[in-house]
């Protein structure tokens, strides 16, 4: 099968990407409006752009010509704070993905409590097991309806016992995963190769 992405509405291809694109990990962003309301929100187009310093991007589309409360909330506030949720925080982090009015805080709907930042004024999701204190690098443009946000983390909060000698237990952070549609996904069984050895060919 072959699709042209020409023939396709923004919708179409949007449904398409996220389904070949899988499993995506899923930045449980919280933002902090000017008029001091916490907003929540998973956005899975998430990765890391840079070690040194530490960075991560998500990508934040457009609510019709507008922003979202997400994306609006960074553009004021410069800062940020990346949530990393585990299997039992599914269905919480699912609620937080239902459109709230901007006074309306996602986190009192579904019933959890915050816990303040060390180095900013945007409050962490206390139930996750990771959360990055984030400021807000770079935004790029991408096509019409998508903008990229690039922020530096300055704080990594991670739960007692899931960090030994700065390496992460996956089997025990037990993180969540986005597939396509409202579908999640776990990791499941884990597997471990040995590094792969590269034989140097020498040039005549």
């Amino acid at each position: 099968m072959i699709i042209d992405p020409a023939t396709l509405s923004h919708n179409e291809i949007y449904k398409l990407m996220m389904a070949c694109i899988v499993p995506r990990p899923i930045a449980w962003v919280t933002s902090l409006s000017e008029a001091g309301v916490v907003n929540a929100a998973p956005f899975s187009a998430f990765c890391s752009v840079s070690t040194e310093p530490p960075m991560v991007g998500v990508n934040i589309g457009r609510r019709g010509k507008g922003l979202k409360d997400t994306a609006r909330n960074i553009f004021a506030m410069k800062e940020y704070v990346i949530n990393i949720a585990d299997e039992g925080l599914m269905k919480h982090l699912h609620g937080c993905s239902a459109e709230f009015p901007p006074e309306v805080s996602e986190l009192h709907e579904v019933g959890l409590e915050t816990a303040p930042s060390e180095l900013i004024k945007t409050p962490r999701i206390a139930a996750a097991p990771i959360q990055f204190e984030c400021l807000l690098f770079k935004v790029l443009e991408f096509g019409v309806s998508t903008q990229f946000f690039v922020g530096e983390i300055k704080r990594f909060h991670v739960r007692d016992g899931l960090c030994f000698d700065n390496k992460i237990e996956t089997a025990r952070l037990r993180p969540l995963a986005r597939v396509g549609g409202p579908t999640y996904a776990t990791l499941g069984q884990f597997t471990t190769v040995k590094p792969a050895h590269i034989a140097v060919r020498e040039e005549l």
